[in-house]
């Protein structure tokens, strides 16, 4: 089994352990069930905006501990002020050191649109998403069929979530319906950790015109975002560049500083 595999094995166990534990009549209780979701596709599209979709992640599998020093709430309002379009946490315990206690409080103390970033399977982890302050919620292609995607991409839309699909390949293409709102292309395999953005660049004409793209993994300077919105890229989830350092608030703000500065006034249009 590669790494995927061993996730998404400890996910089924984990969704059980939890619909037994906190039943889905309970977290439909939660105050941020009923509250209206900040819209993700709206903050790629706006005028003047970043685009980047800002993480906060502690650890990895491939990387290990990335930065367990921090706190989340100067970090998520540090990704606010500076002008993420959205906001990322990683909320699987095991292998990236997260929770969805990490959610809630980031959905307390910002406004900007979050998504859950998680190996979702199940109809139970998007009505969670939903009770803990999520706006967005991720389906990832390696792990679920077409169909899967289909049924678990109705359903956030009925609790009105928006949809990330990340792709990687070509096969995953046939992934992508109409209940997708955004389609991410990971330039991560998440089988065997290689990186590369011209996967990012060799998908995108494949993307239908009518799915906002977002390319993840492996951005690092403001030239790569340059050459991904010349192929029709509008968002950019960035999460390692920022959280290895010592603060990622800062880290946050000087590259927004050099995206705004070093690039034409055109790519912040749209």
């Amino acid at each position: 089994m590669n790494i995927l595999d061993n996730i998404i094995a400890t996910k089924k166990t984990e969704v059980e352990q939890k619909k037994a534990l906190v039943p889905e009549s309970e977290l439909k209780t939660f105050p941020f069930y009923t509250s209206t979701c900040n819209s993700l596709v709206s903050q790629l599209l706006i005028e003047g905006g970043t685009g980047i979709i800002a993480e906060f992640k502690r650890k990895s599998p491939s990387k290990g501990v990335i930065n367990d020093q921090v706190n989340i709430g100067t970090v998520v309002e540090a990704y606010e002020s500076y002008g993420a379009a959205g906001i990322s946490i990683l909320t699987d315990e095991q292998y990236f050191g997260g929770s969805i206690d990490d959610l809630m409080y980031a959905r307390e103390m910002v406004g900007t649109p979050i998504l859950r970033k998680d190996f979702i399977i199940d109809e139970y982890q998007i009505i969670e998403a939903k009770a803990i302050g999520a706006s967005v919620i991720l389906l990832i292609a390696a792990c679920l069929s077409p169909q899967r995607v289909q049924e678990l991409a109705l359903f956030a839309k009925r609790l009105s979530l928006e949809v990330l699909l990340e792709i990687h390949n070509e096969e995953e293409l046939e992934h992508i319906c109409t209940e997708v709102d955004i389609v991410g292309v990971n330039n991560r395999d998440l089988k065997t950790f290689t990186v590369d953005v011209n996967r990012s660049i060799n998908l995108s004409s494949q993307i239908p015109g009518d799915k906002i793209k977002i390319s993840e993994s492996g951005i690092s300077d403001v030239e790569t975002i340059s050459r991904l919105k010349n192929h029709g890229f509008s968002g950019f989830l960035i999460g390692e560049t920022f959280m290895k350092q010592p603060d990622p608030a800062i880290a946050f703000a000087d590259f927004v500083t050099a995206l705004k500065s070093s690039m034409p006034e055109e790519f912040f249009r749209g």
